[in-house]
C-alpha cells in the first residue's frame, strides 16, 4: 500500500472513531461513561481508544492513545493522556480473538435488568438478530476477584478480561455484564456501533413486550393460546439471515447517524492529521 493511501485509510478510521463515539453517545448507548475502540490496521498488536474523557468530548487526534494488546499499557506513555481503567476489557479480546476489530463497552440502563435476574435477553426483532435465540451470556465478575482486587465491577487487569474475552466464542458478538452493562464486538468500527445501538434497542423492546404481556394475562386479556407463547422471540433460521441482512446494509443507518452528529454543535471531529 503506498503511503498515500496508508494514511488516507488511517485518517478514514480515526474519523470513524471519532464519529462512532459521537454516535454511541447520541443514541445514549454511551454518558459520561463507556468507551469504543479499535485494532490498528498496520500493528494488530496495537489497539486504539480514547483518553479517560467523555465520548461526546472527543474531537482530534490529541484524544487517542495507542496501547500495547499484549498488557493494554500505553505505546508511548504520555501522564497528560490518562487512560481509562477498563482498557482489559479490550486487550483480552483483540488478544483473543484475532478477527475482532472493534469493541464497544457500554453502561446501557435498558440492558442492566438482563445482567442482574435470570430473564434473558435474545433476538426478539429483526434488527438485534445477532443477539441469537439462546440468551446472551452474562459474565459475573464477583466470581472471579483475586484476593487483592478492589470489589468496584470494573475490568482492571487481564485476570478479570479474560474470562469476559472468552464469551465471545461461537459466533457470540455481545456479552452482559452483570450489575455493570455489556460489551459487543465487530469486525469493523460501523458494524460494533451498530450492534450496540441495536443491543439497547432490542433490550427495551423485549422489556415493553414482558411488561404488556404481564399486564394482558393479568387481566385476561390474552387466549390460552397467546399465554403459553408468551414473547415470540425470532427462531434461529430468522436470527441467522437478519444478521446477514444488516451486515449487508450496516452503511445505510452509519451514513445516516454520521450526518445527525454532524449537525449538532456539541460533537466535534477533526481527525485531520494521522498518527503514524
Amino acid at each position: 500500500m503506498a503511503d498515500a493511501s496508508v494514511t488516507a485509510h488511517l485518517r478514514s478510521l480515526y474519523r470513524k472513531f471519532i464519529d462512532g463515539s459521537h454516535i454511541l453517545h447520541h443514541h445514549r448507548v454511551l454518558d459520561a461513561y463507556g468507551h469504543l475502540s479499535f485494532r490498528h490496521p498496520l500493528k494488530p498488536d496495537v489497539f486504539v481508544m480514547s483518553r479517560s474523557i467523555a465520548p461526546a468530548l472527543i474531537s482530534s487526534l490529541d484524544d487517542l492513545v495507542e496501547y500495547r494488546v499484549s498488557d493494554a499499557e500505553p505505546v508511548s506513555p504520555n501522564p497528560l493522556k490518562k487512560g481509562f481503567a477498563e482498557r482489559h476489557i479490550h486487550s483480552e479480546i483483540y488478544k483473543q480473538h484475532k478477527h475482532i476489530n472493534a469493541v464497544v463497552h457500554s453502561h446501557s440502563s435498558a440492558v442492566i435488568p438482563y445482567t442482574i435476574t435470570g430473564v434473558p435477553l435474545r433476538a426478539c426483532y429483526h434488527m438485534a438478530g445477532f443477539l441469537g435465540t439462546e440468551g446472551v451470556p452474562v459474565y459475573n465478575i464477583s466470581q472471579l476477584y483475586g484476593r487483592d482486587d478492589t470489589h468496584d465491577m470494573l475490568v482492571r487487569n487481564e485476570d478479570l478480561g479474560a474470562p469476559l474475552a472468552s464469551l465471545f466464542e461461537d459466533g457470540n458478538v455481545v456479552a452482559l455484564m452483570r450489575g455493570h452493562g455489556f460489551t459487543a464486538v465487530a469486525e469493523s468500527i460501523e458494524s460494533a456501533v451498530f450492534r450496540a445501538i441495536y443491543t439497547q434497542k432490542n433490550a427495551a423492546i423485549q422489556s415493553a413486550t414482558m411488561g404488556m404481556l404481564a399486564a394482558a394475562t393479568s387481566i385476561g386479556d390474552l387466549t390460552q393460546e397467546e399465554e403459553d407463547i408468551g414473547v415470540w422471540y425470532l427462531s434461529e433460521e430468522e436470527a441467522r439471515a437478519t444478521t446477514a441482512l444488516t451486515e449487508w446494509s450496516v452503511q445505510r443507518p452509519w451514513m445516516l447517524w454520521v450526518k445527525e452528529v454532524e449537525a449538532s454543535e456539541l460533537y466535534v471531529n477533526s481527525a485531520d492529521c494521522v498518527h503514524e
